[in-house]
This record gives C-alpha cells, sequence and structure tokens, in this order.
C-alpha cells in the first residue's frame, strides 16, 4: 500500500472562462470543485492507476467534511486527523488561452495534540505501506522540522519515504534522509551554495545530493522532461511531446507514478519511465491530480530514459 499525507489539505476549486480582467466582473462557463493538496492529487493519480493507497493529514469544519466525503465518492481510502480550523480553499482560473492563476489560501493553524496526533496516526499507517509520501506546504502552527519528525517516525516503521515539498520545510526535511525528493533548480541550487549554469552543473550538484545519504532526486525541467540522480547514477528523461491542456498537478502525477514504480519493486529507469507517463498525462486532463490510465499506458512507451553518467 502507498500512504498520502496532505498536511495542508484543500478544496481545489478550478474556473474556466474565457479571459480573466482585473477590476471587472467575469463570468465563469465552468466549475470544478474536488478534494486537493498535493498528497491528495497523488493519491488520487495511484488510485486512478488501480494501486491501493490510502490519504491521510489534517482536515477541519466544513471545507474538511467536503474534502472527505469527496474522496470517499473517488473510492479513494482516507484516515484524517481532525482539526479545529477550517481547511483551505485552492482556486485556480484557467482561460481560453490555456493561461492559469491560482489563489491559494494558507490553511488553518494547527494545535500542539493535533500534531502529536498525527504522530501516533502516522506510525500505525506506515507500518501497512511500502511508500509514504509527503507532499505539499506546512499549515500554520507547524515547525518547519516537522516532515524530518514524520520521517523519521515512518522510517522506523521500515516504510520507504517520499518528500515533494518546498523551501525551508525541504531544507528541514531533506536532514532526515527520505529515498525521493523533488527540488527544482533554486532549491539545489541553495543546498550547494552557488548558482547553477547549465545542465552539466545541475547532474553534478544532484550527484553531491546522493552523496549526503538521499538515494533518489529529480528535478522538473518542464516539457523537457527531468534530470534524475540515483545512487550516483544520472538519468536524462525526455518526456512525450503533448498539446498540454493543463499543467497543474503534473508534479504530483509524476510523484504518484515514481511511488507505484517504487512500491512493485520496479528498476530506477522504469519508476522514471511511469512518474513521466504519469505525469504527462496529467497535462492531457482539465482538472489536476486526474490521469487516464490509458493514456498512461500509451505514453510508456514515449518516454526515453538515458543513463548520463
Amino acid at each position: 500500500m502507498i500512504v498520502t499525507v496532505t498536511l495542508n489539505a484543500a478544496i481545489d476549486k478550478t474556473y474556466h472562462l474565457p479571459a480573466l480582467a482585473a477590476g471587472q466582473v467575469s463570468r465563469v462557463d465552468r466549475v470544478y470543485a474536488e478534494p486537493g493538496g498535493k498528497g491528495i492529487n497523488v493519491a488520487r493519480v495511484v488510485a486512478l492507476q488501480g494501486v491501493p493507497v490510502l490519504a491521510t493529514g489534517f482536515a477541519g469544519g466544513s471545507n474538511g467534511d467536503f474534502i472527505e466525503r469527496g474522496l470517499t465518492r473517488q473510492g479513494i481510502v482516507h484516515d484524517f486527523v481532525k482539526i479545529e480550523g477550517e481547511s483551505r480553499i485552492c482556486l485556480n482560473i484557467m482561460d481560453q488561452d490555456g493561461v492559469s492563476t491560482e489563489l491559494l489560501e494558507p490553511g488553518p493553524t494547527i494545535a500542539g495534540q493535533e500534531m502529536e496526533a498525527m504522530r501516533q496516526k502516522l506510525a500505525l499507517l506506515a507500518a501497512r505501506a511500502k511508500v509514504v509520501a509527503f507532499s505539499g506546504s506546512l499549515p500554520a502552527g507547524v515547525p518547519k522540522s516537522f516532515y524530518a519528525e514524520l520521517i523519521e517516525i515512518a522510517q522506523r516503521q521500515g516504510a520507504v519515504v517520499f518528500l515533494d515539498t518546498s523551501g525551508e520545510a525541504l531544507l528541514r526535511g531533506a536532514e532526515a534522509k527520505p529515498y525521493f525528493i523533488k527540488p527544482n533548480e533554486d532549491e539545489v541550487a541553495q543546498w550547494l551554495g552557488h548558482s547553477i549554469e547549465d545542465e552539466n552543473a545541475l547532474k553534478q550538484g544532484l550527484l553531491r545530493l546522493n552523496e549526503t545519504g538521499i538515494p533518489c532526486i529529480s528535478v522538473s525541467m518542464g516539457a523537457q522532461g527531468s534530470l534524475a540522480a540515483f545512487h550516483g547514477v544520472c538519468y536524462r528523461v525526455h518526456a512525450p511531446k503533448v498539446e498540454a491542456v493543463n499543467a497543474v498537478g503534473c508534479g504530483d502525477a509524476y510523484v504518484a507514478g515514481m511511488a507505484i514504480g517504487t512500491a512493485q519493486g520496479l528498476p530506477v529507469e522504469e519508476c522514471l519511465r511511469l512518474a513521466t507517463a504519469s505525469g504527462t498525462a496529467n497535462a492531457l486532463t482539465a482538472r489536476a491530480g486526474y490521469v487516464e490510465p490509458e493514456d498512461v499506458k500509451r505514453l510508456l512507451g514515449e518516454v526515453v530514459v538515458e543513463r548520463i553518467g
């Protein structure tokens, strides 16, 4: 089983409209509202590919109830820590040209007893999991070291741990040596203490990060694919060329594919292939954190994984 952890779960709302103009009334053509947050997106993509998954995190208020009901309707098993605060809403506004504008609420403030409840719940869930994937931002009230704490709990239970977050939460979480991280180029440069001028410099940087005890690191290069390092070997992954409908959630779908491959014990090249196919398939849908399994299977054969040293 794969367990996903979304500490700042949300209702993801997408508005489709012809154009967004400041200071004017805009009429929306279509609205989608569903459970969201990066870890929930990961869980949905895993479930859509027929792999057992459980979603956990913090959920509170009427928005939290909406999130849990929505996951139940989608057939995704969930076990959240209930909190006093109100879970957030994240709004994605898409115009007819495919330009996306996101408005993200900060989310609730988490109390000390709620964090302790999460520690205890995670220990129970991680004992049943092959992979535990932590994704997204930390809510208010949670220390930047909290991911590191949870990672160590999951590792003690024998789970393989993924971490997909940003900023200080990523830097502090990486100190616990998760199996997989997905930083951007700026975060790699911050770790190394110098700028990254080209792809070769990025490759050398990822290899240095491997040496710190993080076995698998992947950096997205957008439509061009990704660069990954695994136990001292680098891979250049070339994504299939598609007409993207929506880029939001592609990174989460990538993590989902990587988690599926890892849980199934696939070689790293096949994990990277499945991750890339899943991320690309998400780009073909109008909503974040969705793939058509047929698209993933078709795109698998179009992904090129090149070992570059």
